[in-house]
């Protein structure tokens, strides 16, 4: 329960991915996207994009190496797809020391109960074969995911349906820090989920039928991959397995074409691609009844996707031209990006009263008290 009444804060954005591997279509339409949306729409006051190399590190401590690659290959990403560092900070975790800091004074707040009732918690241990040896860094992770949100007072945190129990332990968080340690007066802002709008967009699969796209099941579609590896990995997507002629009546259900094609489609596509039909669901019926093939469907779709990727591979073939630039501009976002965070842990050590030195009135009572046992 909100046991403190927020005033309006100022709309600020906090979001980000783990470095370790190149960004895929997945991250496009599920956040990559709608963060450029966002940026452009001028409705927010700041927006800080993330590199979360600290977190990271969690489940990849011994391979630090493929943490540290991966930094430029995500900021290249980022940027080719349209995230303008003049209107949004790009961070790297690690270097805003006050993250850790927050991270640490709320592990105070969360009990171990709580972290293992956390669903994403339990299935993301699962995934990872965690459940016997679980570094205790990658389990306390959603504290440090509430450290991240509160460092930057983010009012909107756009995530995947999967992610709304963080969002909810970071409420938790700001919810029992200000009960504690600042009862009158708001210190930190209670977070607001935004997740994508369509279903397609909140967890793409793999293209071959698998619930997720992953680097190691060699089932993803990279923004930075070339046509030819493009046009290889669409045509032998995953669609119906009972799907044998084209003459029998096809299933969208699991049929992973159409799920791309329901996140990437537009009204558009049609006319240059597809004239044969109006829309998205004159094909869909089409299909299901028979007499559609999957071929003449996945060129289609092959066609889009090539639309889409191909700014993002120009812009970043240019970007390629000068890496010492990119990295000036994530050294300058983190840079903006601990004062903000240095800022709030100032004030969280004032509500907390363990700001010793700044308190002058704690130094002279301490004087006074002293004197006083002295006469």
């Amino acid at each position: 329960m909100d046991t403190v009444t927020q005033t309006a804060a100022p709309k600020v954005i906090l979001t980000g991915d783990r470095p370790t591997g190149c960004l895929h279509i997945g991250h496009y339409v599920g956040s990559l996207r709608r963060r450029v949306e966002l940026q452009n729409s001028g409705e927010y006051e700041k927006i800080f994009i993330m590199i979360a190399d600290a977190q990271a590190l969690t489940d990849n401590f011994k391979n630090p190496e493929k943490v540290r690659e991966n930094i430029i290959e995500v900021a290249l990403d980022y940027l080719s797809a349209g995230l303008d560092p003049s209107k949004t900070t790009l961070l790297i975790q690690s270097q805003i020391p006050e993250l850790t800091e927050l991270t640490f004074f709320y592990s105070n707040l969360v009990t171990v109960a709580r972290l293992q009732r956390n669903p994403t918690v339990k299935s993301e241990i699962q995934m990872r074969n965690f459940e016997t040896d679980i570094p205790v860094g990658f389990f306390t992770y959603p504290i440090s995911q509430a450290a991240d949100i509160t460092a930057f007072k983010a009012t909107t945190v756009p995530v995947g349906v999967d992610q709304l129990p963080m969002i909810e332990q970071t409420r938790e968080i700001v919810n029992r820090f200000h009960y504690i340690y600042s009862p009158e007066k708001e210190v930190l802002v209670l977070p607001e989920a935004l997740i994508p709008e369509s279903e397609a967009c909140q967890r793409l699969p793999g293209t071959d039928g698998k619930a997720k796209m992953s680097k190691s099941l060699g089932n993803c579609i990279y923004l930075s991959d070339t046509p030819d590896a493009v046009k290889t990995k669409v045509m032998s997507m995953y669609t119906d397995p009972l799907h044998i002629q084209v003459s029998d009546p096809g299933h969208l259900e699991g049929n992973t074409v159409f799920t791309y094609l329901d996140a990437f489609c537009k009204p558009e596509h049609f006319e240059r691609y597809l004239p044969d039909y109006a829309n998205l669901e004159e094909l869909k019926d089409h299909y299901t009844r028979g007499g559609l093939g999957d071929v003449k469907v996945k060129k289609f779709l092959l066609n889009i996707v090539q639309e889409t990727l191909e700014p993002i591979r120009a812009k970043r073939k240019e970007l390629e031209k000068d890496i010492p630039a990119v990295y000036e501009i994530l050294k300058k976002g983190s840079q903006e990006a601990r004062e903000v965070a240095a800022q709030t842990m100032s004030e969280v050590k004032h509500a907390m009263r363990i700001d010793y030195f700044e308190d002058t009135e704690l130094i002279r009572s301490q004087q006074e008290r002293f004197a006083a046992k002295e006469g």
